[in-house]
């Protein structure tokens, strides 16, 4: 392609960091520029990302180089926001985040950020300069109850969730350490999951005057990949009538699939897709929807996000399958 996307990326030795880099290098309309590190600056990519020997030779830069049309910004919590305004980034610059500082409408340097859910603001999307990517459990938890939330039939949303432990970063602590999530499970941010704020702002755009009370249980999972969520509610539709709903809504998102079978986590891990199942039992529906947190929870989605903001089929350089054993 001739002219291909010049892409930089902040924060680059991370999870997500290394799951762009992979994506982006086999992108037929994107060309990486630079990635900085300040603790990597003149290493190889693949010093840290031991998969990338043969890929690139492509070294950790320490300084941003401003002949960019696009800028990745992975990295943490809180840092995202520090970095823009620390830095002068030329207003020609299209931004993605894939922190959490701007997913409920913050700004700055008068920058504004649109919510990158696709399926919720595909058309925001495309006419958008600067993107907020959502959260990995945000990400799955929507997906599952948005067609619900625009049919008006949320109310009282009991949801639990499982994630693997690259969800909790690269860096080490006590439960992201081998000897403690092997053979192990623990519930953490009991009802309190920082998710929740643009869980909610989502279902509030779809259904302004729905009353939706989500009460969140994420588990810590004995596994480096991908989230399983189940989220149950009280519905008197028939299985039928609900399967139309889903079908309905997601008929022109093409990672969205709502599956008959039971669905599981390998599905979706090392894809950017998502899988829908829908079980009702009496007048209780649960929802279960499973995604690849690195993927369609974080960078697969920035990359979806990019091909939308650049007038290019969404899907690109995002045809990637599952391991499935």
């Amino acid at each position: 392609m001739a002219n291909k996307i010049k892409i930089g990326i902040i924060g680059g030795a991370g999870y997500t960091g290394g799951e762009l880099i992979r994506i982006l290098l086999n992108h037929p309309a994107a060309e990486i520029i630079f990635v900085r590190s300040k603790s990597n600056a003149g290493n190889y990519l693949h010093s840290v990302h031991q998969d990338l020997l043969g890929e690139t030779d492509m070294k950790f830069s320490q300084e941003m180089n401003s002949d960019i049309d696009l800028l990745f910004l992975c990295v943490g919590h809180g840092e995202a926001k520090t970095f823009l305004e620390k830095n002068t980034i030329d207003d020609k610059i299209k931004i993605i985040d894939l922190s959490q500082d701007f997913r409920l409408g913050e700004a700055v340097h008068n920058r504004k950020f649109v919510y990158g859910l696709p399926e919720l603001n595909k058309e925001k999307i495309r006419a958008a300069t600067n993107i907020a990517n959502p959260g990995c459990f945000a990400t799955a938890i929507q997906l599952g109850l948005l067609p619900l939330a625009k049919a008006g039939l949320l109310g009282d949303v009991y949801t639990t969730g499982i994630t693997g432990s690259t969800g909790a970063g690269q860096g080490l602590n006590a439960t992201s350490h081998f000897s403690w999530r092997a053979n192990n499970i623990q519930a953490y941010k009991t009802l309190t999951h920082q998710h929740l704020a643009e869980i909610g702002q989502s279902l509030l755009q779809l259904n302004p005057s729905g009353d939706v009370d989500l009460s969140f249980i994420p588990w810590r999972g004995d596994f480096t990949r991908g989230i399983f969520i189940s989220s149950q509610i009280k519905c008197e539709l028939s299985t039928e009538e609900l399967t139309g709903i889903y079908n309905t809504y997601y008929a022109d998102q093409p990672f969205v699939s709502l599956s008959k079978e039971p669905i599981f986590l390998k599905q979706a891990v090392n894809t950017n897709k998502c899988f829908i199942q829908l079980e009702k039992v009496g007048s209780k529906l649960v929802v279960h929807s499973a995604i690849d947190n690195l993927l369609k929870g974080a960078s697969g989605q920035a990359v979806q996000n990019m091909n939308l903001m650049f007038g290019l089929d969404e899907t690109m350089g995002l045809k990637l399958k599952a391991s499935a054993f």
